[in-house]
């Protein structure tokens, strides 16, 4: 069993922040939520409606999960701007001259707008994670579900992406994290949610989760971070 009695809901504009060790089910809990892993038991509800991944009606229900990749998941023959535009022309068929518009404004938030026309390859990997954030965001998703973006990323390239989840956060973007880094968890998160075994074993404010975890288990997941960031 991958997740056992997995029970949690998200409120508008919340941001939580999902962590716990290699294994423990956190990206599994995201695939659920957008229909990419199939659930034996229980029920994922957006907005009252049930997200099924077998549905005829997924597509609807996943064009309001914007979903950000470890490993961005670019289409390397489509150039920059081509990725960011190319959902919400094929999926929701707005008019490409509107989209185009959107996906520049995207790109010069996440400080690419002069990349537009480059190809993946030419970027660097915190600039095609950036391009990964706006072309889930050019989609107008109701929730940002974003797993380990920066797991692939050299330690330099981080805080670049780091920043644009920020000023999302700041705005009351909803969002729900799966991350290894701490700093960032605990300046972005409303609520920690930690994962170990396939179930919840602590949720609170991060300023309680990481002054005072109630579990054992949460005191030694917490102290191997303090351990590798002073070694």
């Amino acid at each position: 069993m991958v997740l056992d009695d997995i029970s949690l809901a998200v409120k508008p504009g919340e941001v939580v922040v999902v962590s716990g060790p290699s294994g423990c089910g956190k990206s599994t809990v995201l695939r659920c939520i957008n229909g990419l892993e199939q659930i034996q038991g229980g029920r994922i509800l957006l907005d009252g409606a049930v997200v099924d991944g077998a549905s005829k009606d997924i597509a609807a229900v996943r064009a309001k999960l914007g979903m950000v990749f470890q490993s961005y998941e670019l289409f390397p023959h489509l150039t920059v701007i081509e990725n960011v535009t190319l959902a919400p022309t094929v999926v929701l068929r707005r008019p490409k001259g509107e989209v185009e518009s959107e996906a520049l404004e995207l790109l010069d938030r996440v400080g690419l707008k002069d990349r537009a026309g480059d190809y993946p390859r030419q970027l660097s990997g915190g600039q095609k994670q950036r391009v990964a954030i706006a072309r889930a965001l050019a989609m107008k998703p109701e929730i940002m579900l974003l797993d380990e973006i920066t797991a692939a990323l050299d330690p330099e390239m981080v805080h670049e992406v780091l920043d644009v989840i920020l000023d999302l956060a700041r705005e009351g973007k909803t969002m729900i994290i799966v991350t290894h880094e701490m700093g960032f968890a605990r300046a972005v998160a409303d609520r920690m949610v930690f994962v170990d075994g396939g179930a919840i074993v602590e949720e609170g404010p991060p300023d309680e989760f990481f002054d005072n975890p109630k579990t054992e288990r949460a005191r030694k997941f917490l102290h191997t971070f303090e351990y590798e960031s002073v070694r």
